[in-house]
């Protein structure tokens, strides 16, 4: 695996019984996102398609649309003050002609929680900033027990958690469940950016017919990723935030949390999942 694991001593305590071997580990190091040579933003990652995450990132910043808005990325040589190359900075360089927006607030607002901004700003900022509004023609239509087979699917591709039990994964199914991409990070942010990242750089963007799964819980961040690369359909494993629910409804993004066995909570977007309604039980 690379970069990607790394072995550390550990004491175990199994019923008593007291024994010392190695461990595998996720490896989490920082990442440097440079944009045409000027220092951005830093994210802790796990190494390992950093330039898809460099994109990926660009993507959900309202910075990069498309292929052809991408000139190059590359390691930055001598990112040391030795000159060595730590290969934990990267620069982006996007085409000539390439507007690149005022960002410094709308990253804050992006993916600070505490940037002390209210819901408000931030919804506003994703809704006048994304490139390609959520309007699936003809809609996304998503069968609940084709929704409830996903997270094993998601589950069975993470190859690096069976060794480490310590990494977040999304993934990109087609609206019939095929498995498009899935990539694993210890944030599940950046593991997203990957997914968007490289859908960017095969020119497969936006991803007007994809569902957009993660592993934990749905934040603001993620609807927000989502809703730039034009994903219309979010599900979660875990719970989601309530900014997450009000910018899936204010974008139209269909928005589903708890999705473990057959059951699910549909936040937002309800028209999306074939839903029949029963009785509750008196």
């Amino acid at each position: 695996m690379g970069r990607v694991t790394e072995r550390r001593k550990v004491i175990r305590v199994r019923d008593g019984a007291v024994s010392s071997r190695p461990d595998t580990l996720v490896a989490e190091e920082p990442l440097e996102i440079r944009l045409n040579g000027k220092p951005l933003a830093i994210t802790m990652r796990t190494p390992g398609d950093d330039f898809a995450l460099a994109a990926g990132f660009l993507v959900s910043e309202g910075v990069l649309a498309s292929a052809s808005d991408l000139r190059n990325i590359v390691y930055c040589a001598g990112a040391t003050v030795d000159g060595s190359n730590t290969y934990n900075v990267v620069d982006v360089q996007t085409a000539p002609g390439v507007v690149i927006p005022d960002i410094t607030l709308e990253r804050n607002v992006y993916t600070t929680s505490s940037c002390g901004l209210c819901g408000k700003a931030s919804l506003d900022a994703v809704r006048t900033t994304t490139r390609w509004p959520i309007s699936d023609t003809p809609p996304v239509r998503l069968e609940p027990e084709l929704l409830a087979g996903l997270p094993d699917r998601l589950r069975a591709a993470q190859r690096v958690f069976d060794r480490t039990g310590g990494l977040h994964a999304a993934a990109l199914f087609t609206e019939t469940g095929e498995l498009l991409d899935v990539r694993e990070d210890v944030g599940r942010h950046n593991a997203v950016d990957k997914l968007v990242g490289r859908a960017l750089q095969n020119g497969d963007l936006p991803l007007s017919r994809a569902v957009l799964l993660v592993s934990g819980r749905a934040s603001f961040e993620l609807a927000q990723k989502a809703v730039m690369a034009g994903i219309p359909v979010l599900a979660a494993v875990s719970a989601p935030s309530s900014l997450a629910v009000d910018l899936a409804v204010e974008t139209g993004l269909t928005l589903v949390g708890f999705l473990r066995g057959s059951s699910m909570n549909v936040y937002a977007g309800p028209d999306r999942i074939a839903l029949e309604a029963t009785a509750a039980p008196s």
